[in-house]
């Protein structure tokens, strides 16, 4: 089969089923929801609609500004933007509509949300991090366990709770016996109301398929677009497995969604890449890694005028 062909296979995977997913998603909304709900299935996607993140009970915006492009060492393009203009940027995503906001411990991005995100209601957004254990990437060698740097996460963000945090980066398919105790701790994280929800991001085909199937995983981030860049397969090997995770319950975020920045230049790609994915019936939200406020709008523009498949 050629390349093109499987493109569009995979594509109508997620396609016949989405009207189910949104009609669930509606439903959901409509109970105790503070925002208005629409009572029929739009034609085209809006970037700020809010979603159900999985079972996790959370609403997240459709869209949301990730903070780490080319994240490491509690850097990124975001945080190199300097104080006041990444301050501008979450602050001017936020008065746009997104609502979430994807950081890490890599990214080192929790105090610019903090400053941008002062006095806004706490419950009118959501925050994301991820707990880093690589032996790379921070600048100090120890890798404390999940309930002291959740600790310094909440200082950091100045913030009562996160409502979801990941273990990062996962590689290994057996992940879950070696972060067992991780796990545990961020399940009684969980339970005293410090975070609400715990997950992983996943850099393997291996791992990402153990996460689909762990009932201690409430959400994944994954790679996910349509030519298979910076993903852990591609997307005919990926879409099955992100397809059983979300019947299975998790909330699915998709990454690299503009291929890590490789579709920038093209808008035919990035027209491609975001009407496959948001026409699969499995990826919840996306965390998208903008630098600049005119690119948040460009793809918010692009999301407006990607058509609603399979409407019946």
């Amino acid at each position: 089969m050629s390349k093109e062909k499987e493109t569009t296979a995979v594509m109508k995977i997620g396609r016949r089923a989405f009207l189910k997913h949104s009609a669930l998603g509606i439903s959901g909304l409509l109970v105790g929801c503070e925002w208005e709900c629409p009572l029929a299935v739009p034609q085209t996607f809006d970037p700020y609609e809010k979603v159900l993140l999985g079972r996790t009970g959370l609403i997240f915006s459709r869209v949301g500004l990730g903070t780490g492009m080319n994240g490491s060492n509690r850097m990124s393009n975001q945080t190199r933007l300097g104080p006041e203009k990444c301050r501008d940027l979450i602050r001017g995503c936020f008065e746009r509509g997104i609502r979430w906001f994807d950081a890490a411990d890599l990214y080192g991005s929790h105090s610019y949300l903090a400053d941008a995100l002062d006095g806004i209601d706490r419950g009118s957004y959501g925050l994301v991090s991820k707990i880093w254990f690589g032996r790379w990437g921070l600048p100090e060698p120890e890798r404390p366990d999940a309930d002291i740097v959740v600790a310094r996460f909440l200082k950091e963000l100045r913030t009562d709770y996160i409502d979801v945090v990941s273990l990062h980066c996962l590689t290994d398919p057996q992940w879950p016996t070696q972060y067992a105790k991780q796990m545990e701790i961020l399940d009684e994280l969980k339970t005293k109301g410090l975070i609400r929800a715990h997950g992983v991001s996943c850099h393997s085909l291996g791992a990402l398929n153990t996460a689909s199937e762990d009932p201690w995983v409430d959400t994944i981030h994954a790679r996910i677009n349509p030519f298979g860049v910076q993903m852990d397969s591609g997307p005919d090997q990926v879409v099955p497995i992100l397809q059983k995770a979300h019947e299975n319950g998790k909330g699915i975020i998709g990454m690299k969604i503009i291929g890590a920045g490789e579709f920038r230049n093209s808008d035919e790609k990035r027209n491609e890449s975001i009407d496959f994915v948001l026409n699969l019936n499995c990826v919840s939200a996306a965390a998208i890694g903008f630098e600049s406020l005119d690119e948040e709008k460009d793809f918010a523009d692009r999301v407006r005028n990607t058509p609603v498949r399979n409407k019946s």
